[in-house]
């Protein structure tokens, strides 16, 4: 169980398994809570219709009609598909307090959400989300 959140994971694998399945890159932000570099992710200016899976363990995260053009480098969304699809912890890992932003069925590191930016959406937030972290399932509409 992760100390810092109330729920277990639903999808439970060794270290030794995390490293098999995902790539050294994908371990980095996914496992130990690493960053890709601004500008770099696949997702960033994507404008796809679908869903945003985790990349770690499938589970539906983000829809592309909550993605938003935030220009900070990231993909951005205002809301998780649904409210119990993320969990929200603190983070005080550089010296300032931000919110981490986790999957919920596997508890591998997302990104972090903003709040208050004055950017135009429904919630006032802003889920900054690495592009190694999520899949996209295109709509075959």
């Amino acid at each position: 169980m992760d100390p810092q959140t109330d729920q277990p994971p639903k999808v439970v694998k060794t270290d030794a398994e995390w490293r098999e399945q995902l790539t050294p890159a994908e371990y980095q932000v996914l496992r130990k809570a690493g960053t890709e570099r601004a500008f770099t992710g696949e997702y960033t200016d994507t404008k796809t219709a679908g869903v945003y899976s985790c990349r770690a363990c499938g589970a539906e995260l983000f829809r592309s009609d909550t993605k938003f053009e935030s220009h900070c480098g990231w993909p951005s969304f205002f809301t998780p598909l649904a409210g119990d699809a993320v969990i929200e912890r603190v983070d005080t890992s550089l010296g300032m307090k931000r919110v981490e932003v986790l999957c919920a069925n596997c508890h591998s590191h997302l990104g972090h959400v903003f709040e208050g930016e004055g950017y135009g959406t429904p919630t006032d937030l802003r889920y900054c989300i690495n592009s190694i972290s999520l899949r996209l399932e295109p709509d075959n509409s």
